[in-house]
């Protein structure tokens, strides 16, 4: 079985394979305080990964192993994660009796009832949840299958790299693990209703959390691709200089009224109808929270715009925010990819 809920290990390297770059996080652990010991990214050529699913192995893959020679890791070992759309979750109820062997067993046999994929094509895993409140003598547990060659392609270009893949985990729970690390380092609330606004390259994804825990998520074709895009078309620019420009918020007057308000006012507008979706099928009609994670989440003056768009209080995620850091990692820089390493980091914090 595939080790989507593996034990506890020491130190795993977070990486993130995303549509546009490669992001690697390491972080060590002393006591409950966390340390940035290294982190590198590099970007992925256009077509590479397409919705969160890798294209073209030979150009990730190569992309892995110039990111490999770029940092001195004190492990191989490596955690990764699958789209949620990839992934087919189900809460079954077994016998609280038998052993984790014994469930392995049962799964396998009984698989055809819960996966809509012949056995061989897919990558299964289970973990114990509580005691079932209808039974006592029944156990919940959670089953997650993927498509094994969702898993593969990622462990394959892992292997160019010469990392390890010790853990494929599912995108939701990996972002469940980073926001409750942001609320605790930048002391927000986690009780209640939150959402997080992964806004990559071409692909947004909205994960809802209840007091922390995920319960729901929706991806939408919609990213940061587009503002840059625009920019460069309005300003001629190369996409080097876009993104440059974006960070450091250095952009010709007009840039705010012309491109940024209309781009911020469509993507609140998907944030909204992506809300309402998920607010009709549910008991639901607000949230307390929104977090806004991913590149373009780093925009100067983003934050404070959507939180007047939604009437929302909304900040930039910084997972960051209290660590301290190895002499090697570029402080500045590591500040400002804060938001785009969130899925980096929910899988780094994973090995404790």
């Amino acid at each position: 079985m595939l080790s989507l809920f593996s034990k506890k290990n020491n130190a795993l390297l977070g990486i993130d394979i995303s549509s546009s770059s490669i992001k690697l996080l390491e972080l060590s652990k002393s006591g409950s305080k966390y340390k940035v010991e290294n982190y590198a990214t590099r970007p992925l050529p256009d077509g590479a990964v397409v919705e969160k699913n890798i294209v073209n192995l030979d150009a990730v893959g190569e992309e892995m192993l110039k990111l490999a020679t770029l940092t001195k890791t004190g492990t191989d070992k490596a955690a990764v994660a699958v789209s949620g759309s990839a992934v087919i979750t189900k809460t079954i109820e077994m016998n609280a009796a038998m052993s984790d062997a014994e469930m392995e067993n049962q799964i396998v046999v009984e698989a055809d009832q819960y996966i809509p994929y012949p056995l061989d094509e897919v990558a299964i895993d289970f973990e114990r949840q509580g005691m079932s409140k209808k039974n006592e003598d029944r156990v919940e547990v959670l089953l997650a299958a993927c498509k094994k060659e969702n898993v593969d392609a990622r462990v394959a270009a892992l292997d160019i790299g010469g990392y390890e893949a010790k853990v494929v985990d599912i995108e939701a729970y990996a972002m469940e693990r980073a926001f409750n690390l942001v609320c605790e380092q930048m002391d927000l609330d986690k009780e209640g209703l939150s959402a997080i606004i992964d806004i990559g390259a071409t692909m947004t994804t909205m994960y809802i959390l209840r007091d922390g825990l995920s319960i729901y998520t929706r991806e939408q074709v919609f990213g940061g691709a587009q503002l840059s895009v625009e920019i460069q078309k309005r300003y001629g620019l190369s996409p080097a200089d876009a993104a440059s420009a974006l960070m450091n918020g250095d952009l010709p007057d007009g840039y705010e009224s012309d491109v940024l308000r209309p781009f911020i006012h469509e993507m609140s507008d998907q944030i909204g109808r992506t809300l309402q979706f998920f607010f009709s099928s549910s008991q639901y009609n607000d949230v307390d929270l929104v977090v806004l994670a991913g590149g373009t989440a780093s925009t100067v003056g983003l934050a404070e715009m959507v939180q007047e768009e939604l009437g929302t209080k909304t900040v930039t995620a910084n997972p960051f925010a209290k660590m301290t850091m190895n002499n090697r990692v570029n402080k500045k820089q590591l500040q400002n990819d804060a938001a785009s390493l969130m899925m980096a980091c929910g899988l780094a914090v994973r090995g404790f």
